[in-house]
């Protein structure tokens, strides 16, 4: 698994790598995805190094959480975005392939290809109060 030292995104954001950089401040900087699902898809980062959304600190989670904010209003705005994702991945198994924390910015057009990766449906009603209960504070 990847460390701070060895972080591609970390990299980035010690101007080691190239990165097409839209969006920086003191805690975040965000990007354009080099393989983007749609038009104008960027990812947010922090700058200080956080494996996943269960290691990251909740200052960093703020700053990353207002600057999507900051840069799906921008897509709304400036590519004419009919709606905005944001995606994060927490695991392999949940598809997080670049083990520092990022949320996905991902604009989204009405011809656009992209689709959800699941086709919701109904679940059983009482499995789900059961897991509820399971998860409730």
């Amino acid at each position: 698994m990847a460390t701070a030292d060895d972080c591609i995104f970390c990299k980035i954001a010690a101007g080691e790598l190239p990165a097409t950089i839209i969006d920086e401040d003191e805690r975040t900087l965000a990007f354009m995805d080099i393989a983007p699902a749609t038009p104008g898809h960027a990812l947010v980062i922090p700058r200080r190094h956080s494996r996943d959304l269960l290691e990251i600190g909740a200052e960093d989670l703020q700053a990353c959480v207002l600057a999507a904010q900051r840069l799906a209003r921008r897509m709304h705005e400036r590519l004419d975005a009919d709606g905005v994702n944001l995606i994060n991945s927490c695991g392999a198994r949940a598809w997080q392939t670049v083990f520092h924390f990022h949320v996905h910015v991902i604009p989204r057009y009405a011809d656009d290809p992209l689709k959800l990766p699941w086709s919701p449906t109904p679940g059983d009603p009482e499995a789900i109060a059961e897991l509820g209960d399971e998860l409730r504070a």
